[in-house]
């Protein structure tokens, strides 16, 4: 328990002893001026009326107070709710966009990789045709070379 609400308590307390301790004196009839008219009536049983009425005012008061902050409290977590619904969404859009634009990515590269593949494929195949046709060069070179020794050797 509160410690405002324990000093509330033992005050309420307080008053109720005191009242009931003096009691006769209450209900003990008095002269009051209200100033229009002169009246007799029982002075502590007005003043308990006053504060009988001021605290259930100020409860009253205290209950509108909590009730108002009850419901934006609740207003305040809805808003929030919504909020935090809107900021998952907008990361799962942005999420979907990241995985969108890495996958164009990916297939751009996959694609200039297979065109630079071809490229080097089409350059292997003409590197070796000149390897092939410098081979063959060399080969009818040799033999030429081989022939023209075997004639002089002939001859």
């Amino acid at each position: 328990m509160k410690l405002r609400s324990l000093l509330l308590i033992l005050v309420l307390v307080a008053v109720g002893g005191f009242t009931a301790l003096n009691w006769s004196v209450i209900l003990t009839p008095t002269a009051l001026n209200l100033g229009l008219a002169d009246i007799q009536a029982p002075l502590g049983l007005i003043m308990l009326g006053l504060v009988i009425f001021l605290v259930a005012f100020f409860l009253v008061y205290v209950l509108y107070l909590q009730t108002t902050v009850l419901f934006d409290t609740r207003a305040n977590a809805k808003e929030l709710q919504t909020n935090r619904k809107l900021a998952d969404e907008a990361e799962a859009s942005r999420f979907t966009e990241l995985r969108h634009y890495l996958e164009a990515a990916l297939t751009k590269l996959a694609e200039s990789d297979k065109a630079a593949q071809a490229a080097v494929l089409v350059r292997l195949e003409q590197l070796e045709k000149n390897l092939a046709l410098a081979v063959e060069q060399s080969g009818n070179s040799v033999a030429a070379a081989v022939a023209e020794m075997d004639d002089r050797l002939k001859g």
